[in-house]
This record gives C-alpha cells, structure tokens and sequence, in this order.
C-alpha cells in the first residue's frame, strides 16, 4: 500500500461511499475526477416508486379520457393548459415545453385537435413568423366535460398527499 494510501485509509468498494461520504460527492464507477453522483438504494428505489405511481395513473387517465371523452392523457393537458390561460392561448414553443412534449410531438398532437375542432393555430399579429394555439369553443366544452374524469382518476389512483 502506498503513502497516500495509509495516509487517507483504504479506498472504498465500487458503487460504495467512505463513511461521511453523501451520494452526491461519489463518483460514478470506472471515471476519474469529478463525476455525476451516484443513486444510493434508497434514491433507486424512490425512482422506481415514482415510475410505477405515473404508470398506473398515466393508464388510468389515457383509458379513462379515452373511453369516455375521446382524449388521451397529452390531448387532455394541452386543452388544459389552453383552458387555465387567460386568453386561451399559448405560443407552440411555450405550449411544448408547460407539456413536456418536443415541438414535432405536440405539431402532430395539435394537428390532431385541430381536425377534431378542439383547437386552432393563429399567426401571431406582432411576429408573423409566431404561431399560437386557441381553445376553440368546442375545445372548451371537450375539456368542461373531461375535467371530472381526469380528476376523479387522479384521487383514486395518486398516493395521498403528504
């Protein structure tokens, strides 16, 4: 054993900490100098928990919006968040990123509420090369009669709140 190291003590198994040592100050295994942290157990399993909770209400809601108002979970948040906004509109940039979707994603999505007359792209007045997206009456109708589903889903499925 070297100097060093007898003078810091012996150096920890791979994936493990010395004592003292957080999660965020380990490095990954097999890289040198400063490396992203590495997820202890716990914070392993607190993933996998939260990816299992959104699964099974990501299904509910898509088989329950679906069956019953023709919507799925995405098609529900964009007319959602149209619904929540004080014009009823949204520029598609800002759109995709309230709704975790890539502008291609959400062009397709949008395309698809448009056919159906739940929505409608506005040039916008100020830059013509902006484009918004309207709730269009229809679309609010859709989304009233859709809000009780999605929230009757959601308190029967989410963990209660801490």
């Amino acid at each position: 054993m070297s100097a060093t190291r007898q003078a810091t003590g012996p150096r920890p198994a791979p994936g493990t900490s010395a004592p003292g040592t957080s999660a965020a100050a380990r490095s990954a295994p097999g890289t040198s100098g400063p490396a992203a942290p590495v997820p202890d157990a716990a914070e392993v399993a607190a993933w996998r928990a939260l990816a299992a909770s959104h699964a099974v209400v990501s299904c509910a809601l898509d088989r329950e919006l679906g069956e019953r108002h023709g919507l799925g979970v995405s098609d529900f948040e964009v007319l959602e968040r149209l619904a929540e906004s004080d014009d009823h509109k949204f520029r598609v940039q800002e759109l995709a990123d309230a709704v975790h979707l890539s502008q291609s994603a959400l062009s397709r999505l949008i395309g698809r509420l448009e056919q159906h007359g739940l929505v409608q792209r506005v040039l916008c007045d100020l830059d013509r090369r902006g484009i918004y997206v309207t709730l269009t009456d229809e679309g609010r109708r859709r989304h009233a009669a859709a809000v009780p589903t999605h929230r009757a889903v959601l308190a029967a499925t989410l963990p209660p709140a801490r």
